[in-house]
């Protein structure tokens, strides 16, 4: 049977949709890139913001349109919480909430009937991954939240933070570099908060993985700026573990920072950035914002920038603030007009591409080993321009000749310009 998997969110959704490629695999399925093709197609939804929802329903109706033959099955936050929309969607065959992801293969293939069954089992990982065109593995180490930012709908649809063992960790990432991964990239709701079921932490778990497993790369996910403790900055000294965190700030104003129950001022983010870009050059550094929080003043908007400013991300993640059914935030008064908003959005949209090309410029000049993927542009001279990622993820590209590739390699280059092309995330 060929299945299509597609999601929406971040990336412990795409860990997520990793795995179950897999498991489907070792079911004797195979992953396919052509949604035409697919007999059952999984997508795993996003809720994060009323515009993720929609986009969600969307991705629904579309995929249905595109292969009206295929058995649908979503999973995901929008799945979650809104369980019983979801069912009524045309289309959809089965609903799997976040609390029975981890038996959604199983219920797709007992609960769901379908022409074309297996005829015998194949190797996992190596085909989910590569066939799905994926050069860099998402491994889900938690799942869950145990605070409460009065904006997040996410802790409600995720539930209570669960860790895997660091025995399971370890297995995973080792299968995955004998079968040709060369970077993983570790996710969960609550990053920093693994270890938090188990007596572990955050700290051990990556001792862990650099001790024993010969990973060339080892990536984070995004990670709460306050948990970073003196423990965390050392794993630095290892080249393994990658010069660039996703530390969401949300806002540059404390007034607001308080007002959305987040636990890292403001002086203390730019203290935790001096340190990482101290101690290694070019570290990179990534965020989100919200733009119009409720009650977010012309003088707090001000204050955000200035403050954004002086941090000097590599890229900005923006998203303008809606309210979310369920969350603190959706009851606060006074909401900032759509039309400021819209205004917010676009300052910080430009502010962000000139940080952005600054932080490229910065690097100018610079020898780093890229990671090539598989994604490859045809280009006019009969060449092709090939696509990777530094170790403190910049997105680079070089021209090599069309039979020859760089897939999976990871070879040292010289980033020598910048053009809009190069830029991309």
């Amino acid at each position: 049977m060929q299945i299509h998997l597609k999601t929406l969110g971040c990336r412990l959704n795409e860990a997520e949709l990793e795995t179950w490629a897999q498991a489907f695999q070792a079911q004797g399925h195979a992953i396919t890139r052509d949604i035409t093709a697919a007999q059952l197609v999984v997508i795993n939804s996003c809720a994060v913001t009323q515009d993720a929802a929609r986009k969600s329903r969307q991705l629904i109706r579309r995929i249905h349109r595109e292969n009206p033959h295929a058995k649908l099955v979503v999973s995901g936050c929008y799945a979650t919480l809104n369980a019983d929309e979801a069912q009524t969607l045309l289309g959809v065959d089965l609903v799997v909430s976040n609390k029975d992801k981890a038996n959604l293969v199983e219920k797709a293939l007992s609960e769901l009937t379908f022409e074309t069954m297996p005829a015998m089992a194949t190797d996992p990982a190596e085909i989910a991954l590569f066939t799905r065109g994926r050069q860099r593995a998402f491994v889900k180490v938690q799942d869950g939240c145990r605070y409460r930012c009065t904006f997040c709908i996410v802790t409600v649809a995720r539930g209570e933070e669960i860790s895997r063992s660091l025995t399971d960790v370890i297995a995973e990432i080792n299968a995955l570099h004998a079968q040709g991964i060369n970077e993983v990239i570790l996710t969960g709701v609550h990053l920093g908060g693994y270890g938090s079921d188990n007596g572990e932490n955050i700290v051990s778990l990556i001792q862990a993985i650099l001790t024993q497993t010969e990973i060339p790369r080892l990536r984070l996910g995004s990670l709460e700026p306050w948990e970073l403790n003196d423990d965390f900055f050392t794993l630095f000294d290892n080249p393994r573990l990658m010069p660039h965190l996703h530390l969401p700030l949300q806002n540059g104003s404390d007034s607001v920072l308080r007002r959305m129950a987040r636990r890292c001022k403001t002086d203390e983010y730019r203290q935790m950035l001096e340190r990482l870009r101290s101690q290694i050059p070019h570290f990179n550094v990534t965020t989100d914002i919200i733009v119009g929080f409720p009650n977010e003043t012309d003088e707090e908007w001000q204050e955000s920038v200035e403050f954004i400013k002086r941090c000097g991300f590599g890229h900005i993640h923006i998203f303008t603030y809606s309210p979310r059914e369920g969350t603190k935030a959706a009851t606060l008064p006074n909401p900032v007009p759509h039309e400021i908003k819209k205004q917010r959005s676009e300052q910080l949209h430009q502010l962000a591409e000139t940080m952005k090309r600054d932080f490229y410029q910065q690097n100018i000049g610079q020898t780093f080993q890229v990671l090539w993927e598989g994604q490859r542009e045809d280009l006019k001279n009969g060449k092709v321009r090939a696509f990777g990622y530094t170790p403190n993820y910049l997105r680079v590209a070089c021209e090599i000749n069309s039979d020859e590739t760089l897939e999976n390699q990871m070879t040292a280059y010289r980033l020598e310009q910048t053009e809009n092309c190069y830029l991309e995330n």
